[in-house]
This record gives C-alpha cells, structure tokens and sequence, in this order.
C-alpha cells in the first residue's frame, strides 16, 4: 500500500524543522488497514518547505535500521517496515500526525518543549531562552489530561509563583489577549496558555496597574491545516462534602435552659414541651427543622456542558471558532427554588489574514451570555440563623379543626396552598422566612451579556530596515448585568393548637400579612463596566552573525468605565525593551516604562521604571558542554524599580477636604439655619507613587538526558511609599474633637517586604511501555510590615516587624473554674466574668486586661497560605492516560469567630457547645458556658478561638482513553476519546472539619464527571 505524499508547510522558521512519523496498528484493526499481519512496507514522501515555499535540503534523517531512504531536493523517500518508526529531524519542531483513510491527512508541525513560544509582554519567547520571572501553562495540553470548568482552576498546584496571587501580593492584572477582562469571561476550552508574569522585568512594559504581577491568557488561534472539528460533551455531579451541624429542637432547649440558669434566669421551656419537640410525633405542632434534611435538599445536582472548536486555514486566512454551553441545578429541592438553574453561552472567534506579504490583521470576538434563575430568599444565610423550634414552614390543612370557619375562610381565600395540603407557617416575628419565600415570594433571573473585541494590524517593515515591525491592538469590551425579579407578598400563619380525645388539632390560625401578586416585573441592581484599550509598538530583531538583538517601543493603555463610579480608571504609558544574546548564552535585557497616574498632582504625575535583566547559559561554557549530568544548565538574575497607584484608591487625595454638615455647632444666619464647615483631610502636593523595589534570581535546568527539569526563583521585594493617613506623624492640634476636624494629609510612608522562592521539579521516566512524569510546584514566601507609623505603649504591640497578615489578639489562660480565681485574677474589662468564661494573659502586668495586652498571635494567610505545595502525576499507556493532582498549603491560620463558634444571645446552636464549660465538665471543656446575653469577654480575638488551616487536597484525578486512531481509517473521523474524573476529591488535615464547613452560604461540593471528545 502506497500512502500519498503531503508537503508540509512551515510559516515559523525557514529552517530548523524536525517532525516525527509514526505508523503503528494494533493487530485486531489490521483488517479495517488493508494489512495482513505480516511485514509489509509502506512507501511514504514527505516534501519540506521554507516561508518562500521552496523545498529545504540537507535535513538530517534518522532512521531505525530497518529503514531504507533516500534524499533528492529536499524530498524524503521512506520505505518503512510495518509497526516501525522513523524521525526527520534537525531541531525544535516535532509533529502531530492525523491518518485518515490510508492518507496522511494532517501533519502540523509542534516546537518542542523548550523551543515552545511562550507569550510574555508584547511579545513571543522561545521558552528555553525566558529569562525573566515567568511560569507558563500550557491549557491545551493540559485539558487532554485534566477537563477543568473555570480558566485558573488547580492552577496554585500547576504554576509556581502563583497561589492566589503573585509572590504573595494581594492583587494582579488579568489579561485575556493583552485586554483587562475577568478570568470568568473565558473557558479553558478557549485558552491555548496562561502566562504568570512575576518578576518585575517580566510585567514592567504593562505599566502601573500591573506592579503586582500579571496573569497574561492568551486565546487559541487558527492554524494552517484542513478544517478540524473538535466536539467535546461532558456530564458531571456535585456532591456536597459537608453541612454544618445545628441542634435539634429538644438539645436547643435544653441548653437554652442552662445558659439561662447561667445568667441568673427562669427556664423558658419546660420538660413536657422539649418532650413532644423530641418524640417528633407531631412537627407541625413541635416542629423541629433541620434546614439540610433531604426534606429540602437534593443529595447532588447536576452540570451539562458542549463545545464545539472549528479551526483551520491556508496560507492567506486562518480562523479558529469556539462556541460553547452549560447548565447547572441547584441543591434546593423545593417550591420555586427546584427551578433554580444556571446557564451560560459564549461563542468566540478569531482570525488571522496575511493581507499581502507584508501587512497583516487580526480581528477577535468574543460573546457570553449568562442566565441565573433563583429564588427572592436568602436560604443558606437563614439557615445558619433560625433555630430550629421557631416555626413549622408548612400548616396541614387536614388538621384544623372541622368547626373551625374563620381558619378554613383562610384556606379558601389563600393564593399560596402547597400541594393543596398546606398553608405557609410563620410567627409574628418571622413573617418573612426562606421557606414562605421560596414557595410564595416569587423569583428572580440573574442576567449577564459580555461582549469583547480584538483587532490588530501590522506590517513588515524590511524594506525601510530589515528586521523593524510594526503591531497595533485594538480593543473594546463592554459587560452588563442586572436583575429581573417577580416580588409576590403573601401571608403567613401561626397556629393555635388544642387536643381533642387525644389528638392534636389546629383550634385557630393568625394571619401575617397579605398574598398579593402584582404581576411587575421588577429591575433592579443594574450594573455595567466598559474598557477601551490600545497599544501600538515598533519590533527590531536582527542577526548579526553570532550576536541577537532585538528591541521594542510601544505605546500602551487602557480604561474603564463602571456604573456609579465617576471617574474611570486608567492605565497609560509608553514602553522600551532592549535585548541581546550571545550564542544563547548570555543574556541582557532591559524593560522600562514610563507611568502616568491622574490620581497623583500635577507635577508627580508621571514616574520612570526601569529593569535590568542578565541570563547565563552555563550549559554551553566548556566546561559543562559535554556534561553528562546536565543538558542544560541557565542563571538568571533581575532588578527593578516600578512605579505603581494600584493602592491609591481614590482620587484627589492630594487635596484638602472641607465638610458642609447641619444641625451642627455655628449658626451662619441668627435664628434661622444651623450649619457647620469642618476640614477633614489636609493637602499634600509631594504625594507620588509607591515603588516596588526587587531582586530575583533564576535558575533553569535539564538533568540526566531530560530524566529531570527543574526551575526556580527567588525574590526580594519592598513596596515602599504606601499612601497613609496617620495622626501618629503630626502635632496633636491636627486634629480636634468638638468640632471633629483633621488637617492630617495623605502621606507616602508604608513600607512592605516580602521575601521567598518558587520552585518546579519535573521527573520524566518510561517504565516499560508506560510513560510517567511527577512532578513538584511550590511557593514560599514571608512578609513583613517594615515600616510603620505607630505609638504603642508596648512594644511588643508594634505591627512594625511583623507580617502583613498577622492574626493580633489575646492569649488565653484556659477558663475561670471559680469565682475565687476571678478574684485573684487581673480584672477583665470586656463585662462582668463567670465561671467557665475564658481568662487572659495580662501582658503588661497593669492588672487589667484591656486591649493592651493583644499580642501578635500568627499568620492569617490573607494572601494565600506562606507555603503552597502542588503535586501532579501522569502515566500513558497505550490509549490509556491517569492524571492526579494534590496541592498542599501550609503555614496559615484562622479565626473560628462566625456564627457556628460564637454562640451566644438567641443564636443557633451548633454542636461545639456540647463540649461547653459546666462545673461538672470543668476539666474537660473545650467551649465557654452558655449564656442568653452577649458574652463580649468570650467572643473576641484570641488564640482559644485559633486553628491552623494546614492542609493537603487530592484536587484532581482523571482517567482518559482514546481509541485506536486505526479505528477511524476509512472515517471522517480522526479520534474519539473518553474520560472520567473528580475534582475536589479529599482534604486531608487535622481541622478537615471546618476547613469543609461553610456556614451562611451554599456548600463546598465534590466534582465528579464523565465526558467524550471527537475530533472530525
């Protein structure tokens, strides 16, 4: 059999081509290929064009022995062995390769690893020649393996340097095709890579609002092949890992009773009544509500999804199309809410037109529409928040009594009876609850639409300097939402109950407000956002013999205009990079940026940011050449000073403020009208940008034959001139008390440091016929507040010195046993102190505990836990394909202080005050006693209340197979893969418990999906 030859074209590089060609069968489809199952040889022609189009002699071959060749002008002629194997290879490219009907249909050409380009700054770089703090993810790849549903999902186990943020700053730039748009505007089916930009040579050219780092998303583009098809189909459930736990009615009341007897007071319920709520005989009458019970929650609900990707091109236009959907359920299960529904379209395209050989365009377009429907009630907020004896959510109609007109008058006039059975329950203190709302109140459709739009042209200027290029985008986005929401009135009622020969009947009813449905629709919570951006830039790269050179000047900006904020934020400056290489070896490059901030005076407006950059390749000095330990070995140090106003969030700052208020202390007009002007802030004109100041260092590296790939870095950063306004910097007569007024102005004072290192660590090794890789990817970082405005009595009171998300409060001494220890004890002065409530340190031996005994306890991990650790493994057999990620954070702590931990009042009770403080317990409680008045003392920030938020979560695990292409010979179709997978399978931790706890809100779920690819 004779496959017919195809010519390959490569638009990248004139030279340098290297592809691979693989024909392999598995014996059971050797029939479906015209073999039979001995030798026989295939006859293959592979023509290698340049850019010019003409043929490329002189291209290595390397073959197995049983391979026989020739080379004439550039065409290979290949006899090849069944199941054999051959390369074609000088350097950086390898192949893909689709066979169709006994044709080699499609064979595009893929750099290698390191020759990959990776998309930094305004520009492309050969990833083996990075130099400048930058972690790049390959999505495509990736979701071969790994099907993700959002744009950055894993990705703090995926890239070092990122965990939420960057290097441990507290915000980034998302760019999505070099525009600022939401990580939520765009699907990982859309995304061909995301670059993390760290180091300040890396995010320098973007200006000030990119100081912290840059998350750069580049979409997916048309290649030059025949139109392929890619449909993917997926299935998936969400399964809650957890609820919290509240008390049952008769545990409440009992303890009620206690925290009551605590305080001094009678017992409300008596043992007859917390009986009857406990035997669960009649819950109309005692009704005990469990808000997560299946009586109103589905055990999981589903997601749906479909995408179709349409790409392809010829030499002239390229063109890549992604249109895609989903829908999700809710767990709600009841009334309106067992509608509730989520939905999402988008439709995307892009293309590239070479308009003559030396001008070209771009254009993109990207549409979402999004539907949310719910309900008008807030169902996971009051669940955390009505206890369970309050009321029955639903009145049985069968149980009022026959005699009874004026109640069944209710019935009968009722717009709202629930499976005709029941009336909506409530009291005259809940009126309004999450069940009466879900099933009378109406609903709401949550409605978004984000249309986004790219273009760009630009020209090859060689004919006015040979190596100068011109590039320009455009870019307009414009994003809406609002919400459209039918809000019903309806009533509520309270029974009144009897017992009639033993049997509990409703005796009377008393209604609560009105049913009324006015049939408008209501708009509300409106909202929109438009960002313009544009940048225009001028390339040079040339070559002189061994030396590159290469520089860029561009012009770049944005802006952005939000409802209901008067001035629109804005991004502008103009931008140089200058690089060399010698040899690949060594490197140089610098980056600078000239900022501009309208929220700065006049004169301080403007600010330069220069970088410097210097690269080593060791791997190519003599001495390591023909190591046999490292295949490539690169050093990398940077430095740099950026100017930034990303935490100057107003505008004007610079400028005093005087206040007009009434009813105030100085009468303008005798008798007549009563008014006050006080100053509230002075002016400041030398107010100016906050710099981040850094060094990094980099290392990169290729050990034992690629067995091992490692990459690193390590940073010191200051951000200093942090705006503050602080009375500590001033005369005391800058500010009074009557009248209130301040001439304290804004100043440049703040100083952060942060300090750390990332670190990749790849281990590629076949084990048989099962290729695996491991891997390692993890960030450590420390920062500290390095300079502060403060006048603490104490020193140890100073936040100067200590981290920037430092957790300060008390340290606890265990509980007061009796009142004798009270006594003796340093006065607490937060209330009145019993037994069982926690006591606390004096730290300054004043004998009084106030807030000058709050120490520095530890840290939060405000920006993401000091040390983030992610794991991803993979093994290939065959068709076959296992992927599983963990990531571990570790370092960080939290405060149990929301409404489950901090019980007292007429708060619900959860299960932690089972372990509650009563003389009989004494040695053994871990929780204060229970008390029906507001226990300041307790609940406040201390140490008792503190855990450590240590943990490891298996993240991901996927299974994949992909069946034989041979299969598909005589077809349309090219491949068919399936898969199924779980996301956020396990967290395993000391405090799992409540690191799976949400309260007031919906719960953390378990991911579990199956889905099917094919590509046509």
């Amino acid at each position: 059999m004779v496959v017919p030859s195809y010519s390959i074209l490569n638009r990248e590089r004139m030279n340098n081509i290297q592809f691979k060609i693989v024909f392999s069968a598995l014996f059971l489809f050797l029939p479906y290929l015209g073999f039979s199952q001995t030798s026989e040889e295939i006859d293959v022609e592979a023509t290698v064009r340049g850019k010019s189009g003409d043929p490329i002699a002189g291209a290595t071959i390397i073959t197995s022995s049983s391979t026989t060749l020739t080379d004439s002008l550039g065409v290979f002629e290949v006899s090849v062995p069944l199941f054999s194997e051959i390369t074609i290879q000088a350097n950086q490219y390898q192949p893909r390769l689709i066979i169709v009907k006994e044709d080699i249909e499609n064979i595009s050409l893929e750099p290698i690893e390191a020759y990959k380009d990776v998309n930094v700054a305004f520009r492309k770089v050969e990833k083996r020649n990075l130099i400048s703090g930058v972690t790049t993810i390959d999505v495509e790849q990736l979701m071969e393996k790994s099907y993700n549903t959002s744009s950055l999902e894993n990705m703090t186990a995926l890239a070092n340097g990122f965990h939420g943020n960057i290097w441990g700053m507290n915000e980034y730039l998302i760019l999505i095709d070099g525009v600022p748009r939401d990580a939520g505007s765009i699907l990982p089916t859309e995304i061909d890579q995301i670059s993390f930009l760290k180091g300040v040579a890396a995010v320098a050219l973007y200006g000030s609002r990119a100081a912290k780092g840059v998350v750069q998303i580049t979409t997916k583009r048309g290649k030059i092949q025949k139109q392929k098809i890619e449909v993917r189909m997926n299935a998936g459930l969400y399964t809650p890992k957890s609820f919290p736990k509240y008390l049952g009615s008769a545990e409440y009341m009992t303890l009620y009773n206690e925290a009551r007897a605590n305080d001094g007071l009678s017992e409300l319920y008596d043992e007859e009544t917390i009986y009857n709520h406990a035997t669960g005989n009649n819950p109309y009458r005692y009704p005990d509500v469990n808000y997560y019970s299946s009586d109103y929650l589905q055990e999981s609900y589903n997601r749906y999804d479909a995408t179709a990707q349409i790409s392809g091109g010829n030499e002239t236009a390229q063109y890549y199309t992604n249109l895609g959907f989903y829908t999700a359920g809710s767990l709600l299960d009841f009334g309106e809410a067992s509608k509730n529904s989520n939905q999402r379209f988008n439709i995307r395209g892009n293309v590239d037109i070479d308009i003559t050989d030396y001008l070209y365009a771009t254009v993109g377009a990207s549409a979402v529409y999004y539907n949310g429907r719910g309900v008008n009630a807030n169902y996971w907020g009051d669940a955390a928040r009505l206890r369970p004896n309050r009321f029955s959510p639903l009145i049985p109609i069968g149980m009022i009594e026959e005699s009874d007109e004026n109640s069944m008058q209710y019935v009968n006039n009722s717009s709202f009876l629930i499976d005709n059975q029941y009336l909506l329950g409530g009291t005259q203190l809940d009126q309004t609850n999450p069940f009466a709302a879900i099933y009378a109140g109406g609903s709401n459709n949550y409605t978004s639409r984000q249309f986004q739009f790219n273009t760009g042209i630009g020209a090859d200027l060689t004919n006015l300097l040979e190596g100068l290029s011109f590039h320009s985008s455009f870019g307009v986005d414009y994003s809406t939402s609002y919400n459209q929401s039918y809000n019903n009135e309806y009533a509520v009622y309270q029974p009144s109950w009897t017992n009639y020969n033993g049997e509990s009947l409703i005796a009377g009813l008393t209604q609560y407000g009105q049913d009324a449905r006015s049939g408008v629709q209501n708009i509300s919570d409106s909202w929109y956002r438009q960002t313009i951006s544009f940048s225009g830039q001028f390339n040079y790269e040339t070559k002189i013999e061994d030396h590159n050179i290469s520089a860029i000047l561009l012009a770049n900006g944005f802006q952005q205009s939000v409802s209901e904020e008067y001035h629109r934020t804005s991004n502008a400056n103009l931008g140089l990079h200058l690089g060399y290489s010698y040899l690949d070896k060594y490197y140089a490059d610098f980056s600078g940026a000239v900022v501009h901030s309208a929220k700065l005076p006049e004169g301080n407006r403007q600010a330069f940011s220069p970088t410097l950059t210097l690269g080593w390749r060791l791997s190519e000095e003599n001495f390591l050449k023909n190591s046999s330990v490292f295949d490539d070995l690169k050093l990398t140090a940077s430095a740099g000073i950026l100017n930034t106003d990303m935490d100057i969030d107003q505008y004007y700052l610079y400028e005093s403020i005087y206040t007009q208020t009434d009813g105030a202390w100085f009468n303008w007009r005798d008798g007549a009208l009563s008014r006050s002007t006080d100053s509230r802030r002075g002016q400041n004109y030398d107010l100016t940008f906050a710099k981040r100041e850094e060094i990094n260092f980099g290392l990169e590296a290729s050990l034992l034959n690629n067995l091992f790939y490692v990459q690193g870095s390590f940073f010191a950063n200051r951000i200093s001139g942090n705006i503050v306004q602080n009375s500590i910097l001033y005369p005391n007569y800058f500010t009074t008390g009557w009248p209130n007024s301040s001439f304290i102005p804004f100043v440049n004072y703040n100083e952060d440091e942060r300090i750390g290192f990332d670190f990749r660590v790849d281990w590629n090794q076949k084990i048989g016929e099962v290729e695996t890789t491991l891997g390692f990817v993890g960030t450590y970082y420390d920062t500290k507040a390095s300079k502060r405005a403060e006048r603490y009595e104490d020193a140890y009171q100073n936040r100067q010195g200590t981290s920037l998300d430092g957790i300060w409060g008390l340290e606890n001494d265990g509980f007061f046993m009796n009142e004798e220890e009270i006594e003796n004890s340093a006065t607490p002065s937060f209330g009145e102190v019993q037994p069982g409530d926690i006591k606390y340190i004096d730290q300054n031996g004043d004998g009084l505990v106030d807030n000058q005994d709050v120490v520095y306890l530890g840290k939060a991990g405000w920006f993401g836990a000091p040390f983030t650790l992610g794991i991803n493994f993979t093994a290939e057999w065959k068709n076959f394909s296992f992927f599983a990620l963990g990531m571990g954070r570790f370092g960080a702590h939290a405060m149990r202080n929301n409404s489950y931990f901090w019980v007292d009042g007429e708060d619900k009770y959860s299960e932690v005050v089972r372990d509650r403080w009563t003389p009989e317990t004494s040695e053994t409680a871990t929780y204060p006693r229970l008390t029906t008045t507001t226990s300041n003392n307790n609940f406040r920030s201390s140490d008792f209340w503190m855990y450590s938020t240590d943990r490891f979560d298996l993240a991901k695990v996927q299974i994949s197979y992909n069946l034989p292409k041979a299969m598909f010979n005589r077809s349309f179709v090219q491949e068919i893969g399936v898969y199924v997978g779980g996301t956020n399978l396990l967290t395993v931790s000391p405090e799992r418990e409540i690191l799976e706890l949400s309260v007031g809100g919906a719960p953390q779920n378990r991911f579990y999906n199956l889905g099917i690819k094919a590509i046509f």
